[in-house]
């Protein structure tokens, strides 16, 4: 017997085929029973009518529980009207494990509260609604490298381990590495920096670590980040770079997920103003809007949370702020030779109110001035002499960013928080399963 996959359904009608599932649902008329299944690919309707089954099947059918694990044989036949547009008429089922009723799936369609949820989050992948946040997590991620890769990039993965701060020093997780102290990355910049030197457009894809204490929806301990870093690069490039990305990344789900995000009831119209050119202002610019819409910051502060949502509510597709204060920024962002006093950076903030998703600039390139913002920040030097190599032999203007893939799908898939967004997040209160 054919074994197939139900997205692949639609090549086998009225053909017999055997689909390895768990049950969904099911609802019963009399003679007849009606099996929801899904096996990952999607979902189909199982149809078992008793005349045309085994009394042994029709019972086993009765007997099926919620997430019980099956096996189901039957011919299939287009219904517009059945989940899928397929139908499959049911000629044999073989049950793999039935679950007990007293020992019934704890996450039912009655409301469960976030961290129940959370704590059975192992189950919880299996709802509906997690399966299709996933699909477009991995749509924003295929999509993602799809653009980098067809853009001439080369994939540079960087260590998870390092010796040193790339960020702040306050949000590192140590760990003991034999007779020395290492720290889980922050960022794999740095190091993509170095590769940038031989290979000119790199990027790197990996986990990134923040040991902030945040409780906010927009922040996790672990996510994810693509970083591209180019060589002869400037922060006009960047927003240039940053821009065509993000266009790019929505259009793909929107050109393949649109089912999952009707499931989410995400309304796309928001999604497709998402084209070039993306408003563009400097970070005083965003200083005055935010003062005319109430808030009381001063010069040299940096966004919070709440800041960043009156700045992108303003907008109807992501706006790129530039020029931040160079005192509210990372030691290596270059300053404007025309206002030191502002780095020569970048942050992409999109609209509907999620805020920052891409965070990048144009690096140091003077081997003084990188040494000297070193000694600033408090850091050692002699951890980073490799860094400030890289500005002693052949130094270029250079530039990069990192996007927070969390922080993206929760936007694109209109979540209220990004612990959706990942199958298993890490946040402040938050380690298990």
């Amino acid at each position: 017997m054919t074994a197939t996959y139900i997205e692949d359904i639609g090549n086998h009608v009225d053909a017999e085929v055997t689909v390895r599932c768990w049950l969904h649902n099911k609802r019963s008329s009399g003679k007849l029973r009606f099996l929801i299944v899904r096996d990952g690919t999607g979902y189909l309707q199982a149809v078992v009518f008793k005349k045309a089954v085994s009394e042994a099947t029709f019972a086993a059918a009765g007997e099926l529980t919620h997430e019980s694990s099956l096996t189901v044989t039957g011919t299939v036949r287009a219904d517009e009207r059945a989940p899928g547009g397929y139908e499959m008429s049911v000629t044999a089922i073989e049950p793999l494990q039935i679950i007990p009723p007293e020992d019934a799936f704890p996450i039912t369609p009655k409301g469960h509260g976030v961290e129940f949820l959370m704590d059975k989050r192992h189950l919880w992948l299996r709802s509906t609604r997690q399966r299709a946040i996933l699909k477009i997590r991995h749509e924003v991620v295929r999509a993602a490298r799809e653009f980098l890769d067809e853009d001439g990039f080369t994939l540079c993965d960087t260590p998870i381990l390092t010796p040193a701060a790339c960020e702040g020093t306050t949000t590192l997780f140590p760990v003991d590495y034999f007779e020395d102290e290492a720290f889980l990355t922050q960022s794999g910049q740095l190091y993509s920096e170095a590769t940038a030197m031989a290979l000119g457009k790199v990027y790197n894809f990996g986990p990134t670590f923040r040991a902030e204490k945040s409780k906010t929806r927009r922040h996790l301990t672990e996510f994810w980040m693509v970083e591209p870093e180019v060589a002869y690069a400037t922060v006009e490039d960047m927003m240039d770079l940053s821009e065509r990305f993000v266009t790019h990344i929505v259009g793909r789900v929107l050109e393949r997920r649109l089912d999952e995000l009707k499931t989410l009831e995400r309304d796309p119209a928001p999604l497709e103003t998402v084209a070039p050119p993306f408003p563009r202002i400097a970070y005083d610019e965003a200083l005055d809007l935010l003062r005319k819409k109430g808030s009381d910051i001063e010069w040299g502060g940096d966004f919070g949370g709440g800041d960043e949502t009156l700045l992108s509510q303003a907008f109807d597709r992501p706006v790129i702020v530039h020029r931040y204060p160079s005192a509210i920024k990372a030691f290596y962002m270059e300053p404007d030779p025309d206002r030191p006093e502002v780095a020569l950076c970048l942050d992409v903030l999109a609209p509907e109110g999620y805020g920052e998703i891409i965070g990048g600039g144009q690096r140091t390139a003077s081997y003084a001035l990188l040494a000297r913002r070193l000694e600033e920040h408090g850091l050692d030097r002699e951890v980073f002499d490799w860094y400030l190599d890289l500005r002693k032999f052949g130094s270029v203007p250079h530039g990069g960013f990192g996007m927070g893939i969390e922080r993206v799908v929760a936007w694109v898939a209109g979540l209220d928080h990004v612990r959706e967004t990942i199958p298993f997040p890490r946040m402040l209160y938050r380690l298990r399963p």
